[in-house]
């Protein structure tokens, strides 16, 4: 569930109106509801109190300092991919000890920079990274804290893009060599400390059968990893799927409600219901690594229609947001719900929704029946929170847009808009 509805036919975000939130601030607009955020996290929250657990949020999915300050004076750990992603964690109040550090490439300069400000695990993903990291903390005389990543080659059955524990992905070893390798650690890296084990199959995972799956291949080798080499904790890994092709619906409880058991998206209670029994007998920490599902239904981007074009093959929408502002639907044939900030009792139309970038690749809708929309109207794309700004770019130079937080009644600006002099920022005249 989340924030946005309608009241009285105008869009809110909690008690903020989104029109008149567009008209302050101008478009493209990210806004974020901090209330969806905090009721996010504590439902996942309570639906695993069964477990010793802890959720570490995925900062690749949304890494503003005013989100991660937020998540980190709820309770929330960290988990991270770059030195980058750490360094927003400390600037936003956060600590390194409650960090986990993964990715498949991890430098040199990224790893001597989270022993340093004391990291609580890296999430390894080849024996070679686990040598480097060895190799390293004895050259700062220190023992590095390590978690090996297993890919459990379980079909996540998502987006080829974001599936993660196959034995094709790049991601963690393979399931059948994981014994070996920590045995091998334990006898010849001094300098590494055997912390855990780590796996994540996927993201936008809308069942639970996949993560059952992996949970119950991997426990075995949880339980023998803990006789043998004492590890503390068990990270499960993120993916739990949001709500996109009814995405305002689903902000009620009543949606929830009354959809059928054959046709209801994945919910953490039966998510927990399914994964805890298995968990509990490990009697061993759990970690959590959600991202989308913390923050993708808390954030909407707003834009503005600036032309009206009809063609003989199609009819277009021309908006102020780009795939610059948000990359899911070229990337991802991702489905963003589109709204209007006001209702009217206009007919429906069937257009696409382009932005203003020069590829054709550059839409976020196509052939979709909309409400009836005019010149200076404005959308919301809903379900934008995650893999939205933070994967923003200023192609064809333009401008990043402005991030709010709402907060009951208020708001705040989390994130000016770029000016000129932003997209030049850094550069040299040769």
């Amino acid at each position: 569930m989340h924030e946005f509805d309608y009241q009285k036919g105008r869009l809110f975000c909690e008690g903020v109106d989104l029109a008149e939130l567009a008209s302050t601030h101008g478009t493209p607009l990210y806004v974020y509801s901090e209330k969806t955020i905090k009721d996010n996290f504590n439902s996942l929250s309570s639906a695993l109190s069964d477990l010793d657990h802890k959720i570490a949020f995925a900062v690749k999915a949304n890494s503003n300092l005013s989100v991660l300050k937020l998540l980190n004076e709820i309770g929330a750990d960290f988990d991270i991919v770059s030195g980058g992603e750490l360094f927003r964690v400390l600037k936003a109040g956060g600590s390194a000890d409650k960090c986990t550090f993964a990715g498949v490439g991890k430098t040199r300069e990224e790893i001597e920079y989270s022993l340093e400000e004391g990291i609580y695990s890296f999430n390894v993903e080849s024996e070679a990274e686990l040598r480097f990291i060895n190799q390293i903390a004895k050259e700062k005389n220190v023992i590095a804290p390590v978690a090996v990543r297993v890919n459990p080659n379980v079909d996540a059955k998502t987006h080829k893009y974001i599936s993660t524990g196959k034995s094709e992905n790049k991601f963690g070893i393979d399931f059948e060599f994981i014994e070996g390798l920590y045995s091998k650690a334990s006898s010849e890296l001094k300098n590494v400390q055997l912390r855990g084990i780590q796996m994540h199959i996927g993201s936008q995972l809308t069942e639970v059968k996949p993560f059952l799956e992996a949970v119950e291949k991997v426990s075995p080798l949880v339980a023998k990893l803990k006789t043998l080499h004492e590890i503390e904790f068990f990270s499960i890994g993120g993916g739990i799927g949001i709500v996109y092709e009814d995405a305002l619906a689903s902000g009620k409880k009543d949606w929830w409600d009354n959809k059928d058991s054959n046709n209801k998206p994945l919910t953490v209670e039966e998510y927990a219901k399914k994964l805890v029994p298995t968990l509990k007998a490990l009697d061993i920490k759990i970690l959590l690594e959600p991202g989308r599902f913390m923050v993708g239904n808390a954030g909407a981007l707003i834009s503005k229609v600036l032309y009206k074009k009809i063609g003989t093959a199609k009819n277009f929408v021309i908006v102020d947001a780009g795939m610059g502002d948000l990359i899911r639907p070229a990337l991802y044939q991702g489905h963003h719900e589109i709204v209007p900030l006001i209702q009217d009792a206009k007919d429906n139309q069937v257009v696409d929704i382009v932005g203003p970038i020069c590829e054709s690749g550059d839409f976020f809708a196509q052939n979709r029946e909309l409400p009836h929309l005019e010149e200076g109207d404005h959308i919301a794309l809903l379900s934008a929170g995650a893999y939205g700004f933070v994967m923003a770019s200023n192609y064809n130079s333009r401008s990043f847009p402005v991030e709010i937080m709402v907060s009951g009644n208020e708001h705040q600006v989390i994130r000016k808009r770029q000016n000129y002099n932003d997209l030049i920022r850094g550069e040299e005249l040769y």
